[in-house]
């Protein structure tokens, strides 16, 4: 996938009440990142966007950069202790926490490691109990869900394990039942939405909804475009996903939205259509005006189908 990589940063800016659903959107190029790569991580803290590991050519990185929404600037900050790539990334009270991932020589790691932007310091914490690359991270009620992956190489596991950072203790939760790798999660109030994903080299468009009130899955509407690799976010009523892979041709523009909780049964809106092909990547947490999406450009455009 390394071929023809831009280092870029994208912007869907959705500049609407949270109560309203949206009409469209736009999309917005801003400064690119200062090196190229794909299958990142990223999340959000206040206003600047952190990009951690991936891969380049020859393997792994540990490179984090910093991304300014306010000045629209870039800087490196301390690299994490490993390479990885194909991990997750969430932040939670002020602190980033990368979970999983994979060496470069594609092993998956139980890994969990803590950054504090204040001291640009990183420290271990305690381990994933099942090691995974290409898994999906949320934070629900202050603790982080790390959620499906592959436990091995053509290994789909369904292992859905939560962190708590103050006690730094990981327990088990309710299995994901679709076990899957390369999917997509966001939270709504005390649920977590899984989106798409792959098994078996094949694209699934599955929606698979956890509820952490009584700790049990129910099934979603499908989302209707499979793939995988793909990056969403929550802007009022509405989850998004954005782009994703394993496609013909390989790579997706589409961005489609579906309607949760009190507003399922309501016509979703009319997403924009990304207006280049965005693969590897995780979205960190919006802003109250829009989605702020760091990725790597990849691949052409295809047709959109941008509506549910």
């Amino acid at each position: 996938m390394h071929h023809g990589l831009i280092a870029a940063l994208a912007v869907a800016l959705m500049a609407v009440p949270s109560a309203a659903a949206p009409g469209g959107g736009r999309w917005e190029t801003r400064a690119p990142m200062l090196s190229e790569r794909t299958e990142v991580a990223g999340a959000a803290i206040g206003t600047k966007i952190y990009i951690v590991g991936g891969l380049v050519p020859g393997g792994a990185t540990s490179a984090v950069e910093e991304y300014d929404t306010a000045s629209n600037s870039w800087r490196r900050v301390a690299p994490m202790p490993a390479a990885l790539h194909h991990a997750a990334a969430v932040a939670l009270d002020g602190r980033l926490y990368v979970v999983g991932g994979y060496t470069g020589n594609w092993d998956p790691m139980n890994t969990t490691y803590e950054y504090d932007p204040a001291a640009n310091r990183w420290r271990s914490r305690a381990p994933l109990p099942t090691g995974r690359g290409a898994l999906a991270a949320v934070v629900l009620n202050g603790k982080i869900h790390a959620l499906a992956g592959e436990d091995r190489r053509g290994s789909d596991s369904g292992a859905h394990e939560e962190y708590d950072p103050a006690a730094d203790i990981w327990r088990s939760r309710a299995r994901v039942p679709t076990p899957r790798n390369h999917l997509t999660a966001v939270t709504v109030g005390s649920d977590i939405y899984l989106f798409a994903g792959r098994v078996g080299g094949r694209n699934e468009p599955v929606t698979e909804i956890y509820d952490s009130r009584t700790d049990r899955w129910r099934r979603g509407a499908p989302i209707p475009t499979s793939r995988s690799g793909s990056a969403a976010a929550v802007v009022g009523q509405f989850a998004y996903v954005f782009g994703g892979e394993l496609g013909r041709p390989s790579t997706y523009r589409e961005t489609e939205a579906y309607g949760h909780a009190a507003t399922v049964d309501r016509s979703p809106p009319r997403a924009p259509a990304l207006s280049l092909v965005r693969v590897g990547v995780h979205l960190p947490q919006p802003g109250a005006r829009g989605l702020v999406l760091p990725q790597l450009l990849e691949g052409l455009p295809r047709a959109s189908r941008s509506m549910l």
